[in-house]
């Protein structure tokens, strides 16, 4: 039996004791913050050579040189043929979503000749973090490639681990498609560390994306400012607000696709019928068993699972916008009609036939989310994320004494000097 805390909002410490439970703990074990800085000095220091040791050390390789490092995208074998049209099929679907996306140079001019506008240009190098081994996430590639490849970065780079020199072809196949430029078969904090300050072997990049470990993910937040970031995420989470008339089969599993994620992973249901939440505990004390990853689902659900009793949709929605969930589904009659309520949700699936699932792989719109609250302020990766805006600024020479006189007096009140002399020269 799942044993899933049960709350309602009619408790007086409901609201204080839900923002107890989203507290996620964000400090960093001193051991993996001094293990990860004396990575990342080493291979500051030590480029290629440091690379190879660790690489050789966690990874459990013999290699030589660097150079064995790289490998190349090549498409699956022609055995696999279900998994390359699947691959190609969300591919396109994500390409074609995130086209909406790219954004436009602009600019206007004033009555006096003055032109100001907004120049857009890509990243030049990106680079895209895997995780490798017997785990496969094809879907990692093609959500952190595609959007660059569409935003016009002209180099992305991989890297992703290969212990026991194990790499899976559809990482492989997925980088072939989704146009990742050079892969590089290492992880760990090392990777990022060669991203962020270059090696003989690998170059320095711009950005670095994709998830990791706790290794990878302080590792990224300690080279911030040296190279951009995409996010330090959390662990998944998945928020169902359901009127009570969706299949409780459904629902029960569509929890399940997060809490088998990790046991942090969170699983929240909301709804105003509290006989349908009992409903769905039910089908998830009956379907665990089929469960490969049942004692993940179990740990999870125990530590971090909540079923919220609610008085109405509207309540559940207010329940939602505090918690700012990662995954958001919409399970009601009418999910078009309260969508524009919701205010705070990494993505939202709206409709009882929505799975959450569909978001991770094909829908379109990318999986690589806000957690933990952060889509209080945060978005999900995009075109946007592979773009810099430059603000374009050209004074005709009336426009020049306009605005001269007016910087004059602000350069002054400032207490600049030069300031004010350089806008007054040009008056």
């Amino acid at each position: 039996m799942l044993n899933i805390l049960q709350l309602t909002t009619l408790d007086a410490d409901f609201w204080s004791k839900l923002d107890s439970l989203l507290a996620w703990d964000t400090t960093t074990d001193n051991e993996i913050l001094q293990v990860v800085r004396e990575i990342l000095q080493n291979v500051k220091r030590n480029g290629d050579t440091a690379l190879l040791d660790y690489t050789n050390k966690f990874d459990r390789r013999q290699l030589q040189d660097a150079k064995e490092l790289i490998v190349s995208p090549k498409p699956l074998q022609q055995n696999l043929i279900s998994q390359t049209k699947a691959l190609e099929q969300a591919a396109e679907r994500i390409k074609n979503y995130h086209q909406h996306q790219l954004q436009q140079s602009w600019q206007y001019s004033e009555p006096d000749g003055t032109i100001l506008g907004q120049q857009i240009t890509p990243l030049d190098r990106v680079g895209l973090y895997v995780p490798g081994g017997k785990a496969a996430y094809p879907s990692s590639v093609l959500m952190n490639a595609i959007p660059a490849k569409v935003a016009g970065v002209k180099e992305v780079i991989m890297v992703v681990p290969a212990p026991d020199n194990i790499l899976n072809d559809m990482v492989l196949a997925a980088a072939a498609i989704a146009g990742v430029d050079k892969i590089f078969t290492v992880g760990g904090a090392q990777a990022i560390a060669a991203l962020a300050y270059g090696t003989k072997t690998i170059p320095k990049v711009d950005k670095i994306v994709g998830p990791g470990n706790a290794y990878v993910a302080t590792a990224k937040s300690m080279v911030f400012g040296t190279v951009g970031i995409d996010m330090i995420a959390g662990p998944s989470e998945i928020l169902v607000i359901c009127d009570g008339d969706t299949d409780p089969d459904w629902i029960a599993m569509d929890l399940f696709s997060q809490a088998e994620h990790d046991e942090d992973a969170r699983a929240i249901l909301v709804s105003p019928d509290a006989s349908f939440l009992t409903k769905v505990q039910d089908s998830m004390n009956t379907l665990i068993s089929q469960m490969p990853r049942t004692d993940i689902i179990k740990t999870s659900l125990t530590k971090h699972g909540i079923l919220i009793k609610v008085k109405d949709i509207d309540e559940a929605i207010e329940v939602a916008n505090f918690i700012a969930p990662e995954h958001l589904e919409l399970s009601i009659a009418n999910p078009e009609q309260q969508v524009t309520k919701i205010k705070h949700a990494g993505a939202i699936f709206m409709g009882r036939y929505t799975a959450e699932a569909l978001g991770d792989y094909c829908a379109g719109p990318n999986h690589v989310l806000p957690t933990s609250r952060t889509a209080r302020f945060s978005s999900p990766l995009g075109v946007y994320d592979f773009q810099k805006r430059s603000s374009l600024i050209m004074c005709s020479k009336q426009g020049a004494s306009v605005l001269g006189k007016t910087a004059s007096i602000l350069a002054h009140g400032e207490g600049l000097t030069a300031h004010a002399r350089s806008a007054e020269y040009r008056i």
